[in-house]
């Protein structure tokens, strides 16, 4: 996948539902997050995976538990749309500050796959987040 393809308002609607995900992260708001995913999603980060809405919201909520704040902040790469379908992919930067005071700088990929559900609202339906580089 390379650049960018599709109908405008669809880029833009996916765009957001990746921003609105980074602000869910940012407030640590748990429904939010989670309102980002489609029911039947797949979600692989690191050695973890989580599949349907519930068990990956469930999953960021243990894994968030670790951390005090995160901050993360995007960079989008490409995003290809077909009809109800995207890929795209992003690149993330995340500050991270750990429960025991610890300060990471992490650098990843997500490649994503995302469907315009019924109600007519871009969600993920898979995620995969690559770490790129850690500081």
């Amino acid at each position: 996948m390379r650049g960018f393809s599709g109908d405008l308002a669809d880029r833009i609607a996916i765009r957001e539902r990746i921003e609105a995900y980074n602000d869910a992260v940012f407030r640590k708001d748990a429904e939010d997050w989670a309102e980002c995913w489609a029911q039947d999603a797949q979600w692989q980060v690191g050695d973890h995976a989580a599949s349907g809405r519930e068990a990956i919201r469930d999953l960021w909520v243990r894994l968030m538990a670790g951390f005090d704040a995160a901050s993360m902040y995007v960079n989008h790469g490409a995003l290809a749309i077909d009809g109800d379908h995207a890929d795209s992919r992003c690149y993330m930067l995340e500050m991270l500050k750990g429960a025991d005071g610890s300060e990471r700088l992490v650098s990843g990929q997500y490649d994503d796959m995302l469907r315009r559900d019924t109600d007519g609202i871009w969600r993920f339906t898979a995620r995969r987040y690559t770490v790129l580089q850690v500081r």
